[in-house]
């Protein structure tokens, strides 16, 4: 399913996908994929025919539903703060703490149509955030709060992540992560806030109920 000729990455996201609800936040809406590894297959071919990732951005993820919910139910993590959304998917995370009536949301990815998608799902919500292509590993630009939802699943990548929100917690920010269970997860180094049942797409996740839990570094 490449890009057709002259349409934009956000033309093209309206185009294979759904506005659909996330089981865990139902107050939430989202540009996501309805026939998940079709629209995986099919879209990840368009995406390296340009030298871009795959589309993490069509799925509500388990760890990033967990992590909107926490701030809707716990809207004073981000009332009135600054608020980064790392590595954001479609954003579902930003735009739970925009709900929550976070001061100002910055939504990181690496691609141009994450980026699309995530300005999409804020329009399609009706609240406003900045998503921005950007690798933002290592920099600090002294947010209050940080949601770093299903980022630990790869070894050396995880080891770069955990290093970076330790010290962003250690400087005094609210860093919140959204874990399934991903391997490299440094659960040693972390408290349990939350847990909940998330229910998923089988075809990624082998499942079809996952349990996904709210972190945050131990003190």
């Amino acid at each position: 399913m490449p890009l057709k000729h002259g349409e934009s990455e956000s033309d093209f996201i309206r185009r294979v996908t759904a506005r659909m609800t996330p089981p865990l936040v139902p107050e939430l809406q989202l540009h996501l994929a309805e026939e998940s590894i079709a629209l995986w297959e099919k879209t990840e071919e368009a995406l390296e025919a340009v030298g871009l990732p795959p589309p993490f951005w069509a799925f509500a993820w388990a760890g990033g539903q967990a992590l909107a919910r926490y701030v809707l139910d716990h809207p004073d993590t981000v009332r009135n703060k600054s608020v980064l959304d790392f590595a954001a998917g479609g954003g579902i995370a930003g735009i739970g703490a925009a709900k929550a009536a976070a001061a100002r949301i910055e939504a990181s990815e690496i691609d141009d149509f994450a980026v699309a998608a995530i300005q999409l799902n804020a329009a399609l919500n009706g609240v406003d955030l900045i998503a921005a292509n950007e690798d933002v590993v290592g920099v600090d630009k002294g947010w209050d709060v940080v949601l770093a939802a299903d980022v630990f699943y790869e070894d050396a990548l995880s080891k770069r992540i955990e290093t970076w929100l330790q010290r962003l917690h250690d400087r005094g920010a609210t860093v919140l992560i959204g874990d399934p269970g991903r391997h490299f997860l440094p659960q040693h180094k972390l408290e349990c806030l939350a847990e909940y049942e998330v229910p998923v797409t089988r075809d990624l996740e082998d499942r079809e109920i996952r349990n996904a839990r709210v972190w945050k570094f131990k003190d």
